[in-house]
C-alpha cells in the first residue's frame, strides 16, 4: 500500500474522531402522583418533547372578545417579535455553524499594467537590468478546506443546533406567557366587572338605609351614633368603588400593552358575564408537563453547554487545511486559456499551539462551569414546573369547595332576606332589617364573584402550566425526542 493512500486512510479516520463528551440528559426524581388523586396522575422521568402544543387554548373560555384580543396580541406584541427575531437569528448561525463543514471555493482575477525599473538591483550580474512594460493578467480559482480532524466543527455546529431547537422553544414559551398573561387580565378585569357590579347595587341599598336612619334620626327614634355609623359605611363602600375602578383601569393598560396597544388610545367597556371555566381532569398525564415548552429550552441550553465543552477541548489538537488553487496568468488576455498559462499548487498547513499560559485549561474549565449551570437550570425548571401543577390542581379543588360554600352563602342569605321582607310585611320587622339583610345577600354575592374570579384565573395558571393545553385527545403526538450520541 502506497504511502499516500495510508494517510488518506488516517485522515478519514481522525475526521470520524470526537473529543466532546457524551451527552446524556440527567434524570430527575419526579412524584409518583399528585397529592388530591393519587390514583389517577402517575409521572415518570420528565424527557421533554418537542411537540407543538394546543395553540388555541383560550377558546375553551368561549369568550369572542378573548380570542379577538389574543389574535392580535399574536400579531402585534413587540415582546414576541423580539423572541421570533432571537429564533431568526438562531438560526441564521446554525446555517453559519454548518456551513463550515464545507470547503470555501473563491474565484479571483486581476489586471494590471507596470513599468519595471532598469535601475533595481540585479540578481545576477552577467544580465544587465532593463525596463520594460509589462500586462499581468490573472485568473484563478481558490480552495480553503479546514479538515475536522477531531470534531471541532461538528460540535460547534451540534451546540449551533441545540442554541436553535432552544430559540424555538423560547419563542413557543413567548407566545405561551403572552396569551397566559392576557388571559389573566382580561379574567380579573371581567372579574372586578362584576364586583363593581355588586357593590354599585350595595351603595344604592346603603344610601337607602341611609334614608331611613336619618328620618327615624329625625323623629328622634334613633340616636347620632347610629346615623354616624350608617354613613361612614356608605363612605368606607364608596371608597371601595373608587379602588375597583382604580384596579380596572390597571388592567384595562396592560391589556393595551399586550396587545400592541397605546393605553390612552384603548378601552373595554364595562360587561357582565359568566366565563365557563373549563373542567380540568386532576389525572394530568405526564405527557402535558413533558411539553412545557421551557422544560424544553433548558434542556436544549444543556446539550448546547455539552457540545461547547467540546469545542473548548478540541483547542489542545492541531489543526490541518487544505489550500489547493488553479488558474492562468499571462500577459495577453488571447494567451490567458493556453497550456504555458496554467498554474497550480497543491498544498497544506498545519498548526498547533505549544503554550498558551492556560488559556486553553481555563475555556475548558468555563465550559464545564457553563454546562453544571445548564444542568442545575433544567432540574429546577422541571421543579418549578411541578410545583405550579400541583398549586394549580390543588388550588381548584379548594376553590371549588370554596365556590360551593359560596353558592350556599348566597341560598342563605337569599332566605334571610325573603323572612326579613315577610316579617316587614306583617308589621313584625323594621324596614332597616330588609335592608341589612339585602346587604347581607350583596356581600355573599361578592364573596362569589371573587371565588369564581380566582378559579377562572388559576384555570388559566394552569393551563400556562400544563405547556398551553389540557384537552389530551386533541393534542397532536410528540416528535422524537433528539437523538444522544457518544463520544
Amino acid at each position: 500500500m502506497r504511502l499516500p493512500s495510508v494517510a488518506l486512510i488516517l485522515l478519514a479516520a481522525l475526521a470520524g474522531c470526537s473529543v466532546g463528551p457524551a451527552y446524556r440528559r440527567p434524570q430527575v426524581v419526579a412524584p409518583a402522583a399528585w397529592k388530591t388523586d393519587p390514583a389517577d396522575a402517575y409521572w415518570r422521568p420528565i424527557s421533554p418533547a418537542h411537540a407543538p402544543l394546543e395553540p388555541d387554548w383560550w377558546r375553551s373560555f368561549a369568550d369572542p372578545q378573548l380570542d379577538a384580543l389574543e389574535q392580535q396580541a399574536l400579531a402585534d406584541n413587540q415582546t414576541l417579535r423580539v423572541a421570533s427575531a432571537h429564533y431568526d437569528q438562531a438560526v441564521a448561525a446554525l446555517a453559519a455553524a454548518s456551513a463550515a463543514l464545507a470547503p470555501e471555493v473563491g474565484l479571483a482575477a486581476s489586471v494590471a499594467r507596470a513599468k519595471i525599473s532598469a535601475d533595481r538591483p540585479q540578481l545576477n550580474y552577467a544580465v544587465p537590468s532593463q525596463s520594460t512594460v509589462q500586462n499581468d493578467i490573472r485568473l484563478g480559482v481558490s480552495i480553503n478546506y479546514e479538515l475536522d480532524l477531531f470534531g471541532r466543527i461538528r460540535l460547534a455546529a451540534d451546540a449551533a443546533g441545540a442554541s436553535a431547537q432552544q430559540a424555538a422553544d423560547d419563542l413557543v414559551n413567548a407566545r405561551l406567557i403572552l396569551t397566559a398573561d392576557l388571559a389573566t387580565a382580561y379574567v380579573a378585569l371581567r372579574e372586578l366587572d362584576a364586583e363593581s357590579d355588586v357593590l354599585k347595587r350595595s351603595v344604592a341599598l346603603q344610601e337607602k338605609a341611609l334614608d331611613y336612619v336619618t328620618a327615624r334620626h329625625e323623629l328622634g327614634a334613633v340616636s347620632g351614633l347610629d346615623l354616624l355609623q350608617q354613613q361612614a359605611q356608605l363612605d368606607a363602600t364608596r371608597i371601595e368603588a373608587q379602588l375597583l375602578l382604580n384596579r380596572r383601569a390597571q388592567y384595562e393598560h396592560a391589556i393595551a400593552a399586550l396587545t400592541g396597544q397605546p393605553a390612552p388610545l384603548f378601552s373595554l367597556a364595562p360587561r357582565l358575564q359568566t366565563l365557563n371555566a373549563p373542567t380540568l381532569p386532576l389525572g394530568v398525564p405526564s405527557e402535558l408537563l413533558q411539553r412545557r415548552p421551557d422544560i424544553a429550552s433548558a434542556e436544549r441550553a444543556m446539550a448546547a453547554a455539552n457540545a461547547r465543552i467540546g469545542v473548548a477541548r478540541t483547542a489542545y489538537f492541531p489543526s490541518l487545511t487544505l489550500a489547493p488553487n488553479i488558474g492562468w496568468e499571462a500577459t495577453r488576455f488571447a494567451d490567458m486559456l493556453s497550456a504555458p498559462a496554467l498554474a497550480w499548487s497543491v498544498g497544506g498547513a498545519a498548526a498547533e499551539l505549544l503554550f498558551d499560559g492556560g488559556r486553553r485549561t481555563a475555556r475548558v474549565d468555563f465550559s464545564r462551569a457553563d454546562y453544571v449551570a445548564a444542568e442545575a437550570r433544567y432540574r429546577q425548571t422541571v421543579l418549578d414546573a411541578f410545583q405550579q401543577v400541583q398549586d394549580g390542581v390543588t388550588g381548584l379543588a379548594l376553590l371549588d369547595g370554596a365556590l360551593r360554600q359560596a353558592h350556599a352563602a348566597v341560598a342563605d342569605a337569599q332566605r334571610l332576606l325573603d323572612f326579613a321582607n315577610d316579617r316587614y310585611g306583617g308589621g313584625l320587622a323594621a324596614f332597616i332589617d330588609v335592608i341589612s339583610a339585602q346587604q347581607r345577600l350583596l356581600d355573599s354575592e361578592r364573596k362569589e364573584v371573587q371565588i369564581r374570579g380566582q378559579q377562572i384565573a388559576l384555570v388559566v395558571f394552569l393551563a400556562k402550566a400544563l405547556g398551553g393545553g389540557w384537552n389530551d385527545p386533541q393534542l397532536p403526538q410528540p416528535e422524537p425526542a433528539p437523538v444522544e450520541r457518544d463520544s
